[in-house]
């Protein structure tokens, strides 16, 4: 069975990142292509799933990076808007963990200019998922035209959302202000141990996966770092253990998880509506699969994911 199309919306963003200087009076970045739902479609289509990316490509120097790395990695950007505005930039700095710390330049620039216009032209007829999430969600002006896209679409598509929250550029009010009716638009909420404390300060992750099944979302993931990830289908959980890897960085890690969790269930024909076939055995199969795509994602510096023959040598590596 060959995958359904999964279509992603939200932004692009020049990652930048410090390097060593030889003076010290300067400071030089290098510069990658990410944002969380750009790094989510990079790794769905390297994966091997049939990827189209809305987004709205800036023609700047940054926006041009966007569409080389996206086209070769083969997403499809037929549905892309050709932006006037300038490209999101994010400086990030990493800890010794490699943990990263951004500061975002994102004031008036072209992800957040969503029209109703431009997202009524999208034929979503081939689509058997939409995602969406992080600041495309909760920036004005365009957050209220992807939450109407969002109804629009969820009576023939599964709606997948990850938060992704950034308190430097939104307030986590304005997240838990309308996480409710994400959830009731949602069928998948994938978020990180950080996105939780941010969301529902103190609550166990437990207690939080209930109240979010209580506002409507089917199958809620948490993805916890070393710790592995919870993940709950209308209340039945389980846990699977992360893998062990070499850690370059953990930039676009959760991204690449929600990848290798779209991928594994599209693959299975488990994607096209409200997850009614859906059952704990493949939730745990494909946490099991995303977590191998998240760990090497962190083995490469960046939001790198693997392409899918990248995957079969870690598993044939994992088995040896």
């Amino acid at each position: 069975m060959s995958p359904r199309q999964i279509t992603v919306l939200g932004e692009c963003v020049a990652d930048a990142f410090a390097e060593p200087s030889s003076t010290s009076n300067e400071l030089a970045l290098r510069v990658l292509p990410g944002g969380g739902p750009a790094n989510t479609a990079v790794a769905l289509a390297r994966l091997g799933t049939p990827a189209r990316f809305l987004a709205r490509l800036s023609g700047d120097v940054f926006g041009r990076l966007f569409r080389t790395h996206l086209e070769a990695s083969g997403v499809d950007l037929s549905s892309a808007v050709q932006a006037a505005e300038p490209s999101t930039l994010a400086v990030a700095e990493l800890d010794s963990q490699g943990q990263a710390a951004f500061s975002f330049h994102a004031q008036n620039t072209a992800d957040w200019q969503w029209t109703a216009e431009e997202l009524a032209q999208v034929d979503l007829s081939e689509t058997a998922c939409v995602h969406t999430g992080s600041l495309a969600l909760v920036r004005e002006p365009g957050a209220a035209v992807v939450e109407d896209f969002l109804t629009a679409a969820a009576p023939d598509a599964t709606i997948s959302i990850d938060p992704n929250v950034r308190p430097l550029l939104v307030h986590p009010d304005v997240y838990r202000a309308r996480l409710a009716h994400w959830c009731a638009l949602a069928d998948v909420l994938r978020l990180s141990e950080d996105d939780l404390e941010l969301l529902l300060p103190g609550a166990a992750p437990e207690q939080a996966c209930d109240i979010w099944h209580t506002a409507g979302a089917r199958l809620v993931v948490i993805t916890r770092g070393a710790d592995g990830v919870l993940a709950s289908l209308d209340g039945e959980r389980i846990q699977v253990p992360a893998v062990s890897t070499r850690v370059a960085d953990t930039v676009g890690a959760g991204d690449s998880f929600t990848a290798g969790l779209l991928d594994h269930l599209g693959a299975r024909g488990l994607l096209g509506g409200r997850l009614t076939e859906l059952r704990l055995d493949d939730v745990a199969e494909a946490c099991r699969f995303a977590v191998r795509v998240a760990a090497l994602t962190c083995s490469v510096a960046g939001p790198n994911p693997p392409w899918q023959s990248q995957l079969a040598q870690f598993a044939t590596a994992d088995r040896a």
